[in-house]
């Protein structure tokens, strides 16, 4: 009897020491009320006009049928995952710089990520589908209308959404076995998956080969299919006799290279470095800027160097 009662009491602590963590507390930025009160006004801001920015270039995509191309199909649907991106993250970060528990339970901190993992993987295909489409247009003209047809633009959208999903299913499923135990404080501003890595008391060494396969995948998968398609873009421009005909190529090829550039080159950094899973002190400044800046720029990198998109905002404007 005093066998079976030491063998159950000793069940009970180690049940007790390796209890499973249902919440998480979001550390966040920073405990001093005044900078508290500063970044929320800043983010705040930031989340209104990415919002307005996004889901307005959405809106003037849809109301203008000059605008219903491959490239603005395109460009619409990367507007929508930026909203969706910012929404998945931005009002629980600015709750919490007025709550005083900071608390996420695992299901929100699962749902989390799984939108924002959508939102980033779509956006990889959707860039992808849009370098394509740039190809297509510059360099085999004459067959534009044939090999970007209404079909096949839906088709690559599709696929693009179908992709985020299936990685966020993933990459979230692989969350799940993971067991939190002790600390249940996640050193960031939302539930990405390095700071939860870090929380688990089970060695997620799979978690991490998986990541860095399909990331890794997605990664070069798109970035390969951007690069050859500018390669060629390029070679096109340069052989143009037209001066006129370079500069406007060039005009309409350089928003997107610009954004193409900052979004892949903070995700590689983010996820694809080496020691990205050790290295918790540069996860936040990164993340800032591939989940928050990045969709606040995209409207206005689009927009602002669109002539289409400008003639269509002042049609609108005029009615």
């Amino acid at each position: 009897m005093h066998i079976i009662s030491l063998s159950t009491e000793k069940l009970e602590m180690i049940k007790y020491n390796h209890s499973l963590t249902t919440e998480f507390i979001l550390v966040g930025f920073t405990d001093q009320p005044d900078l508290k009160a500063l970044l929320f006004v800043v983010f705040s801001a930031m989340y209104l006009v990415t919002m307005v920015g996004n889901l307005g270039l959405v809106a003037l995509i849809y109301m203008e049928h000059r605008l219903h191309t491959p490239m603005y199909i395109f460009l619409g649907n990367l507007a929508l995952m930026d909203s969706c991106c910012s929404c998945a993250i931005t009002p629980k970060m600015l709750e919490n710089f007025f709550s005083e528990d900071r608390r996420i339970s695992l299901y929100e901190c699962m749902a989390q990520f799984y939108f924002l993992c959508l939102a980033e993987t779509a956006d990889c295909f959707l860039l992808a589908a849009m370098a394509y489409d740039r190809y297509v247009a510059i360099c085999r003209p004459l067959q534009y209308h044939t090999l970007m047809s209404k079909k096949l633009c839906i088709q690559m959208t599709t696929a693009a959404y179908i992709a985020g999903n299936l990685h966020s299913i993933v990459q979230v499923g692989l969350l799940l076995r993971l067991t939190f135990c002790g600390s249940h404080q996640i050193n960031h501003f939302f539930c990405d998956v390095l700071p939860l890595y870090r929380l688990s008391c089970v060695d997620p060494y799979i978690n991490e080969l998986m990541i860095l396969i399909l990331s890794g995948f997605v990664q070069t998968f798109t970035i390969t299919v951007v690069l050859i398609s500018y390669f060629c873009i390029l070679f096109t421009i340069f052989t143009m006799k037209s001066k006129e005909g370079r500069g406007k190529a060039l005009s309409i090829c350089a928003s997107h290279f610009l954004s193409v550039s900052i979004f892949y080159g903070s995700l590689l950094y983010m996820y694809i470095r080496p020691n990205s899973f050790n290295e918790g002190d540069k996860d936040v400044p990164v993340a800032i800027f591939y989940t928050l800046v990045i969709p606040l720029l995209n409207p206005f990198i689009y927009s602002l160097r669109n002539k289409e998109v400008i003639n269509a905002i002042k049609r609108i404007m005029k009615i």
